[in-house]
This record gives C-alpha cells, sequence and structure tokens, in this order.
C-alpha cells in the first residue's frame, strides 16, 4: 500500500532494542493491526500528556 505523501510522512527511527520489546508488548497488549500503529498511538498519547502538564 503506497503512503498518501500529500497527508504523511515516512520518517525512519531507531529505537534500542529494550523500547521495542515494550512498543511491541503494548501493541500486542492493545491488539492493535501492527507496530507502526502501537508506535502513532503512544506518540499520541504522550504528546496529550505534555500539552495536560
Amino acid at each position: 500500500m503506497a503512503v498518501d505523501k500529500t497527508k504523511n510522512a515516512q520518517i525512519l527511527v531507531t529505537f534500542p532494542n529494550e523500547l521495542v520489546e515494550e512498543i511491541e508488548k503494548f501493541w500486542h497488549d492493545k491488539k492493535l493491526k501492527n507496530r507502526n500503529e502501537a508506535i502513532r498511538e503512544l506518540v499520541q498519547l504522550g504528546l496529550k500528556k505534555e500539552q495536560s502538564e
């Protein structure tokens, strides 16, 4: 599936293995479609928390 570059940006991010394990646990615990969806949700949660502080 092609990415609509007018609505989305692709970025390459490197994570330590321990963080990847935590992301994958979140992914499976929340029963999300894929790791990318888990990362997007975690970023959104972090941004909302930051705004509320």
